[in-house]
């Protein structure tokens, strides 16, 4: 929940490639109050069976840029096996998830949510900003 002093942020993962939610993605979230400072991990979640993150951390005040990493290899090598045997070769990339891990980075205002959702697929990926 954001505040005249905080953002918020949630998220979700659709997995393009099978039409549905991906569920189980470990996410974790981190967030620094400028540009050059450190990177503070808040802590994490992992995506249920409608692929969203409802307990995500507060933001701390003071946060200006916020980074979601996705840890999405385990998603496909593990939970997605069965559905992605129709997926092409994986080609050029010599090894089982082209993509093992996304990390989103982007800027905040206090007072405002962020819903950063994440288009997924074995060999490409999207984010927008949502509502």
């Amino acid at each position: 929940m954001s505040t005249s002093t905080t953002a918020s942020v949630s998220t979700h993962i659709l997995d393009t490639s099978v039409g549905r939610p991906a569920e189980g993605v470990a996410v974790r979230l981190s967030a620094r109050p400028g540009r050059t400072a450190d990177w503070q991990e808040l802590g994490g979640s992992a995506t249920d069976a409608d692929g969203r993150c409802k307990d995500l951390p507060a933001l701390p005040e003071g946060t200006t840029h916020v980074r979601l990493d996705f840890a999405v290899e385990p998603y496909f090598t593990d939970q997605q096996a069965d559905a992605q045997q129709d997926a092409p070769a994986n080609r050029d990339s010599g090894a089982g998830v082209f993509f093992p891990e996304v990390a989103i980075t982007f800027a905040v205002v206090p007072g405002e949510h962020y819903h950063v959702p994440l288009l997924l697929n074995p060999f490409g990926y999207s984010v927008y900003r949502g509502s």
